[in-house]
């Protein structure tokens, strides 16, 4: 018996866009879809794909060709019939369709959440964060070691790099695994995070600590990431006191998808590249976007431990699905399949 390494890919992609729908319905309000600074979901994402495919084919067909111009097509005909195969491009066509629903579904969930979500948990929040801290604000002991200046420019690079970071991943995974197994895996993960941050915010409703105590970052110099906090709380405003707004709700703390998905790559990139300094910048990415997610007050220490949560989680169900093998305790895996069909049973090492 086999099943397709995309089964659990599609689920999630189809419930989540059956709640969005349902939600949708409930409350009379139209879903969208929400505009990246590159335009809208729809176009962005097969433009970077058509980008990817691109880099891939123009480079490597001038290398092989060299001075002999004429051979250049022949070199990109023959890299493409290597490299873009029936299975790479069902798994890009697949990836590419439940990441777009799966994440539009995210968007109009959570700007759903003042009209369906229940009461704000920000006190607790932030209750267990002086705990944690030993009765001191996290975020305040963080501008005082690292300073409000500098480190402020520097961590919002960091933040904000996640924008673009998210989606590209995604599409890096699709088009140049290595195994096409692992770009199941990287998509299944991907989405289950965004799905399970998704519940996350309907369980446990917050704002996050800059929108409920914001004079703990008063003192902090303008970065864009406090532009989009303003544009966020602002957005929020318009949603919840005007009926006629175009606005997109998008404010809500637990738990922390920017740790939820860096650490979902982080993850990935441990089990899957070879590279050992790719792995190294993955984990200090990761370890920075912790620190920025409480330095700048976008969620207390609950929600970056919830998700990484949620990111472990994912990155073990994903790769379950799609058939792969960990070995020394979760530490190291391998994949037991090069096709888009996983077996269920047989377990074989790929040469």
């Amino acid at each position: 018996m086999r099943r397709p390494a995309y089964a659990l890919l599609l689920g999630v992609a189809l419930l989540m866009g059956l709640m969005a729908l349902i939600a949708s319905l409930k409350l009379g309000a139209p879903l969208r879809d929400p505009d990246g600074f590159l335009g809208p979901s729809w176009v962005r994402l097969p433009l970077m794909v058509l980008g990817a495919f691109l880099v891939d084919v123009i480079p490597r067909s001038l290398w092989r060709s060299r001075t002999d111009w004429r051979a250049f097509k022949g070199h990109a005909l023959g890299i493409i019939r290597e490299h873009w195969t029936r299975e790479r491009i069902l798994l890009v066509v697949i990836g590419l369709t439940s990441f777009f629903i799966t994440y539009v579904s995210y968007r109009n969930l959570k700007n759903f959440l003042p009209r369906l979500g229940g009461e704000l948990q920000d006190p607790v929040l932030h209750r267990i964060d002086q705990v944690l801290a030993f009765g001191h604000e996290p975020a305040v002991l963080l501008h005082g070691l690292l300073g409000e200046g500098v480190a402020a420019h520097v961590l919002a690079f960091v933040y904000l790099f996640f924008l673009p970071l998210s989606p590209a991943s995604l599409v890096v995974w699709l088009v140049w695994s290595r195994n096409i197994s692992y770009g199941y895996w990287y998509a299944t993960a991907h989405c289950l995070a965004w799905a399970f941050g998704t519940a996350s915010y309907y369980l446990v409703p917050s704002l996050g600590p800059n929108f409920a105590y914001v004079w703990l970052y008063s003192d902090l110099d303008q970065t864009g990431v406090k532009s989009l906090q303003d544009a966020l709380y602002n957005g929020r405003i318009d949603i919840i006191y005007n009926p006629f707004a175009d606005s997109i709700q998008s404010v809500a703390g637990f738990a922390s998808l920017h740790v939820g998905i860096i650490l979902t790559l982080a993850l990935i990139t441990q089990y899957t590249v070879r590279h050992a300094w790719i792995r190294l910048a993955m984990w200090v990415l990761f370890a920075l976007t912790v620190v920025s997610t409480l330095y700048f007050g976008w969620h207390y220490i609950a929600d970056d431990i919830a998700g990484a949560a949620i990111a472990g989680l994912s990155v073990w169900i994903g790769g379950l699905a799609t058939g792969q093998k960990f070995d020394r305790g979760g530490r190291a895996s391998h994949p037991t399949t090069s096709t888009a069909r996983v077996p269920v049973t047989e377990d074989v090492r790929p040469r």
